[in-house]
């Protein structure tokens, strides 16, 4: 217990919390990872952070950072270890219209981010649907995607600089608002997706984007996935580029909003296989004045494009959202995705990126791949279509641990096969160290151990995520 007094004396003893207080660090969204903290440190600043981690270091005591708690990987489990939340440096310190930048402390949850950033004219263009909870540490720790990385990136593209506290409780800063800074190595993209392995980032400059004056969104349904994609290809060039957002869901992702939402209905008077949600935004005064008929430029261009996709035998359905209501909506249907994907047990589920054009190869493969393993299992996708991001869940008709793990092999050699990635978005964290173990280039994970050992060679940062053991 000496340790929790200094740290006590350090920071205030009503932020050091231990026994039932420590409940909410307790588990992860999903129930699936539990470990119940030595303590949770609530730190208010940088400042304070830094001294955290020097009496930690000193004590080789393990460090776990905890930001909104929404990972799905198991990143933030601290089973034994010191929880540290960075819940109260949650100030947006400045907002530089010029630069189009945001200044923001970790842990700044997204929607606030979006609420200071709309106030002032402009975006913070990453959203999914743990916006309302996701802290800007997590975001940078995973590297995190969502719903509009098809246009502008995700989090890696999306930030200038960091500051960031290393393992002895020296303080990195790399709060730049430069473009361009070809200094040495990239320290900040080191740390972005190194999920508080290497360094616990406190604070980050962000790109903004001047806010849409207008939106146009529909639900199409497609003949096939290879039209979904030639459609795309079409709106991009049609449209400038200005396709937002393009997300799939297939027939079985609607029964499954069907059942979990009351309020859900069918986006079609017919049933179809391949379901699109498709929004084009534009800064543009002239797309976004609202004519005669109701109607935005906009609008109107993307109606006249499906109309073309339909004669052409692409589209085979589409509704475009007349209202706020109606978009939102769509956008509903979309963001269930957590709570449909994660209802059933057991389940394996994979976050997947495969090059565009090798999406619908790997649904014709995987399945049957599956089935070979255990023939009564079944499967639940949606996708990011627009940057080839799949998140596949795999049901087994029993619980059985090796045909659980035999059953994510099937699709990570499906994946291998079609030059994709096992990880997309959702970071490493437990659930995927082994699939690192067996499909990680072996000297990229010597190279990263030797980052590690370099960066943190105590080992106190987060340790057991991300990195396979050795051996």
């Amino acid at each position: 217990m000496d340790i929790l007094d200094e740290l006590g004396t350090a920071i205030g003893a009503e932020r050091v919390l231990t026994g039932p207080d420590t409940a909410p660090w307790d588990r992860d969204w999903t129930g699936a990872y539990e470990g119940a903290p030595l303590a949770v440190l609530r730190p208010g600043s940088t400042a304070e952070v830094s001294t955290i981690l020097s009496i930690a270091h000193a004590a080789r005591m393990p460090v776990v950072p905890v930001s909104g708690n929404t990972g799905i990987a198991g990143g933030a489990v601290a089973e034994g270890a010191l929880a540290l939340s960075l819940d109260r440096m949650d100030k947006v310190r400045e907002i530089r219209r010029a630069a189009r930048v945001a200044v923001v402390e970790a842990g700044v949850i997204l929607d606030n981010l979006h609420a200071a950033t709309e106030a002032e004219g402009l975006l913070f263009p990453m959203t999914f649907g743990a916006r309302g909870s996701c802290r800007i540490g997590g975001m940078l720790s995973t590297n995190a995607g969502g719903s509009n990385v098809l246009r502008y990136g995700n989090m890696r593209d999306l930030c200038l600089g960091i500051e960031a506290v290393m393992a002895d409780g020296r303080v990195m800063d790399l709060m730049s608002a430069l473009h361009k800074d070809n200094s040495g190595y990239d320290l900040r993209d080191l740390l972005i997706g190194a999920e508080g392995t290497l360094g616990v980032i406190t604070a980050a400059v962000l790109k903004l984007v001047p806010q849409p004056r207008a939106r146009a969104t529909a639900m199409v349904a497609a003949g096939s996935l290879d039209a979904a994609l030639t459609l795309l290809n079409r709106l991009q060039e049609a449209s400038g580029g200005a396709v937002d957002a393009y997300e799939y869901m297939p027939s079985s992702y609607i029964d499954g909003h069907l059942r979990t939402d009351p309020a859900a209905r069918e986006p079609f008077a017919a049933r179809h296989d391949v379901n699109i949600l498709v929004e084009l935004a534009t800064t543009r005064a002239d797309e976004a004045e609202t004519g005669a008929e109701g109607a935005t430029p906009l609008v109107s261009a993307l109606e006249e494009a499906l109309a073309a996709a339909l004669e052409d035998g692409l589209v085979r359905d589409a509704t475009v959202a007349r209202s706020e209501a109606q978009r939102r909506e769509m956008w509903e249907r979309r963001e269930a995705a957590a709570e449909i994907g994660y209802q059933i047990n057991p389940a394996v589920h994979t976050d997947i990126a495969l090059p565009l054009d090798r999406v619908s190869a790997f649904f014709e493969a995987v399945m049957p791949r599956a089935k070979a393993v255990d023939a009564g299992v079944t499967d639940l996708s949606v996708a990011h279509l627009g940057d080839g991001n799949v998140h596949y869940s795999l049901y087994p008709s029993r619980n059985d641990p090796k045909v659980m793990d035999a059953l994510r092999e099937a699709v990570e050699d499906v994946v291998a096969e079609l030059g994709g990635s096992f990880s997309a978005e959702h970071g490493i964290g437990l659930s995927k160290r082994t699939t690192m173990a067996r499909r990680k280039d072996p000297v990229a994970l010597d190279t990263m151990r030797a980052i590690k050992a370099a960066l943190d060679p105590r080992g106190i940062l987060n340790p057991g995520k991300v990195l396979p053991a050795e051996g």
